[in-house]
C-alpha cells in the first residue's frame, strides 16, 4: 500500500479498488450496501465515513475503471509509429478488454451510459465527458495525420471520430448481448476499413 497517501486516502483507494468490478458488473442500481461491505470487509460507517453516499463511490469507481482503459490506450498510442496505427489502437484495446474482461464487466463508459441514462445525472455526465474526451483525442490524431500527409483532408473529423466510437461501443454491446466475440471482430473490421479510407495510399 502506498505509504505516501494518508490513512483516509488509502482507505478510499481500497474501497474503490475492491468495489470496481462490482459496480461495473452489477451497475449502480444493482449494487447494494451489503455488496460494498462484503467486498471491503468494512462497516457501513467506515464506507460512508470516506464517501458521502453510494453515488460518490460509484463516481470514484467509474473514474478508476475509465482511467485503467485510458492509461493502457495512451501508452500503446505513444508507442505506435504511424497515425493509422495510433487510431487502430482504440479498436484493438477494446477487443482485448472484451477477451480478457478487464476491467471486469467490460467497458465502463458503455455500462454507465446505458444504466445511468436520465436516472442518474452525475453518472450520465461522467460517461458523456469520457466520450467527448475520447472524441477529442481521435480528432486530434486525425488532424495531426492530415498535417503529416498520412491522412486525406476531411471535411468533418468530429463525425469520423464519433463514428469510430459508435462502432466500437456498439460492437462491444452487441458482443455482450449475443455472447459472440466474432460479432465484435466483424464490427471492428469496419472501424479498420474507415481508418484505411482516411489513409493516403
Amino acid at each position: 500500500m502506498d505509504e505516501t497517501l494518508s490513512k483516509a486516502e488509502r482507505t478510499r483507494k481500497f474501497i474503490i479498488e475492491r468495489t470496481a468490478s462490482i459496480f461495473n458488473t452489477k451497475g449502480y442500481a444493482g449494487t447494494s450496501l451489503s455488496d460494498l461491505t462484503q467486498a471491503t470487509g468494512l462497516t457501513k460507517g467506515s464506507i460512508y465515513g470516506n464517501f458521502e453516499n453510494k453515488e460518490q463511490v460509484a463516481l470514484a469507481v467509474f473514474d478508476y475503471n475509465y482511467a485503467r482503459i485510458h492509461y493502457t490506450t495512451h501508452e500503446l498510442i505513444n508507442q505506435a509509429g504511424s497515425f493509422r496505427e495510433k487510431l487502430l489502437i482504440y479498436s484493438s484495446v477494446y477487443h482485448d478488454f472484451m477477451e480478457r474482461s478487464s476491467p471486469t464487466g467490460g467497458c465502463p463508459i458503455l455500462n454507465t451510459a446505458i444504466e445511468a441514462d436520465d436516472t442518474n445525472r452525475l453518472l450520465k455526465n461522467r460517461a458523456a465527458e469520457a466520450i467527448l474526451k475520447w472524441k477529442e483525442n481521435i480528432v486530434k490524431l486525425i488532424q495531426e495525420g492530415i498535417f503529416a500527409g498520412e491522412f486525406k483532408p476531411v471535411m468533418d473529423s468530429s463525425q469520423i471520430a464519433f463514428s469510430i466510437i459508435a462502432l466500437i461501443e456498439g460492437g462491444v454491446m452487441i458482443a455482450k448481448v449475443t455472447d459472440s466475440q466474432k460479432n465484435l471482430d466483424d464490427i471492428l473490421k469496419t472501424v479498420e476499413m474507415l481508418i484505411n479510407q482516411l489513409t493516403v495510399k
